[in-house]
């Protein structure tokens, strides 16, 4: 996690000064941005599996939408910030191994989150930020006997951390690059017919690489 925050970070700093202007942006107000990127969903360690060549975890290409609201005070921004977005990222069961990936046959649905960012103006127009909050994920699970199929959701309860790099490129325009880490500790079992389970423990880590661009209002 800390090679793929470096990475992220040494990358925004690399290539975006080239796109900055003159002008230094007002970093008071609200935001919107699309994001696009790596997405890896795996079993947390509690949850791995013995057998050899089961590399539990899913690959896939995230994107989101993001809507936030900042405050500058001095050198430092603070803010606020949701995001709603999905995944490509899925795996097929492995039937000789009823732990791998600790769900069976998954693909990744909606993926929520909501919380606060914090910051400091490494020039006027380049933001360096941490992130945390809450993030709420959906897998989409299903089960078959070969005749009949039955379809069942997990909902994901977790916290995500993260630190990223925002680049002005004029008053109302930015760019950013952004690492972030979900873990998810909780879950709700819920059947496409309508019935739930109530709430367990779970093991799961997600961590994306993302960039984005975005406009200030």
């Amino acid at each position: 996690m800390r090679t793929l925050t470096l990475l992220a970070l040494g990358a925004a700093t690399i290539a975006t000064p080239a796109m900055a202007q003159d002008t230094a942006p007002n970093w008071t107000g609200g935001r919107i941005a699309v994001l696009g990127g790596y997405d890896n969903v795996r079993s947390g360690s509690t949850e791995d599996s013995d057998i050899e060549g089961d590399d539990q975890s899913i690959d896939g290409f995230q994107y989101s939408a993001e809507l936030g609201y900042d405050y500058q005070i001095g050198g430092a921004v603070i803010g606020a910030e949701a995001e709603i977005g999905d995944s490509t990222a899925s795996v097929d069961n492995n039937n000789t191994d009823p732990n791998y990936f600790g769900y069976g046959q998954v693909k990744t649905g909606r993926d929520l989150y909501v919380g606060a960012r914090a910051g400091i103006l490494a020039t006027p127009s380049t933001l360096v930020y941490a992130k945390a909050g809450y993030t709420n994920a959906r897998l989409d699970a299903t089960a078959s006997d070969g005749v009949t199929e039955v379809g069942r959701n997990f909902k994901l309860d977790g916290y995500r951390l993260g630190a990223g790099v925002e680049q002005a490129i004029g008053t109302n325009t930015f760019a950013k690059v952004e690492y972030r880490y979900s873990n998810y500790g909780d879950a709700r079992l819920e059947f496409n017919e309508g019935g739930t389970i109530g709430n367990f423990d779970v093991d799961t880590d997600r961590h994306q690489v993302v960039a984005g661009v975005g406009l200030r209002f």
